[in-house]
């Protein structure tokens, strides 16, 4: 059985993508392993499972240049909730910019929210089945 582990997101920095990402939106630090020449293996992953996020600081220009636009402008990220309200007031109390107010669509409340990067999220509350 196939299952998706991990995915990557391109970061300037270490230390303040995981400080975000786990203070901010809450994930728990998976690992955080030194590889040498300044490379780290640092994952992170949402506090009620699922898929873990690789931060990859950018070793070059050409990776430098797709941090926060790895999408070309597209939602990135799924970030599904069982009470979007809550989150929502939560995240937005952190400092989160939402792009949108939340709205109800078949699929579920949602609403766009940027990481400091300007990587776009949906944060979820799936409608029930």
């Amino acid at each position: 059985m196939l299952r998706l582990g991990l995915v990557t997101l391109v970061v300037d920095d270490y230390d303040a993508a995981v400080g975000y990402y786990t203070g901010v939106l809450g994930f728990r630090l998976v690992e955080d392993t030194p590889l040498g020449d300044g490379k780290r293996w640092t994952v992170v992953a949402p506090a009620g499972g699922g898929t873990g996020v690789l931060l990859a600081r950018a070793a070059n220009a050409r990776q430098r240049a797709r941090v926060g636009d790895q999408t070309g402008g597209r939602v990135a990220f799924f970030l599904h909730t069982a009470d979007f309200a809550t989150e929502h007031a939560r995240l937005q109390a952190a400092g989160v910019t939402f792009a949108e107010a939340p709205r109800r669509e078949p699929y579920g409340t949602v609403a766009v929210f940027t990481d400091p990067y300007g990587n776009r999220w949906d944060l979820i509350e799936p409608a029930a089945p």
